[in-house]
């Protein structure tokens, strides 16, 4: 089961991602603290660290996770990306509203070619179902995609 190897919040558009061990998380409203917090859809992004890595590779340099601008670092994947899938971070309902698709801050943030190192590599945009803490090391249970929810 993968775990929550990285946490970050931003306090304002285009400010610096904060590391941080633990995150208020409430539902319909997102993570205190960060940016998009009371956004109707943009609660949470998750992200897997293998594709931090294949994305890395694709670009030739490092690619860390608070430079992608995700809330969530899991350790593994694959993260279900079909829209109404769900994971279970923490022992909270998360589901998957769409693809984070990478903008061009991401060639300001990881240099030239950082957009399209990230593209099917840059994670998922969740709303949150339930309220609670996200911590480092909590577990996170990946709902197999549900083929119905696509039609």
């Amino acid at each position: 089961m993968p775990i929550v190897v990285a946490l970050h919040v931003a306090p304002a558009h285009r400010s610096p991602m904060v590391p941080v061990d633990e995150v208020e998380a409430v539902a319909g409203r997102g993570l205190v603290g960060d940016r998009f917090f009371g956004a109707r859809h943009r609660h949470v992004t998750v992200q897997t660290a293998d594709d931090l890595a294949s994305a890395a590779r694709r670009l030739g340099r490092d690619v860390p996770a608070p430079r992608t601008r995700r809330n969530v670092t899991l350790d593994h994947g694959p993260l279900p990306t079909a829209p109404g899938s769900r994971l279970r971070l923490a022992g909270l309902d998360l589901e998957v509203v769409r693809v984070a698709a990478p903008c061009r801050i991401m060639d300001d943030e990881l240099g030239p070619g950082g957009k399209i190192a990230l593209i099917r590599r840059g994670g998922v945009v969740c709303r949150l179902l339930d309220s609670g803490v996200v911590r480092l090391g909590d577990p996170c249970d990946l709902e197999p995609p549900n083929e119905d929810r696509l039609f």
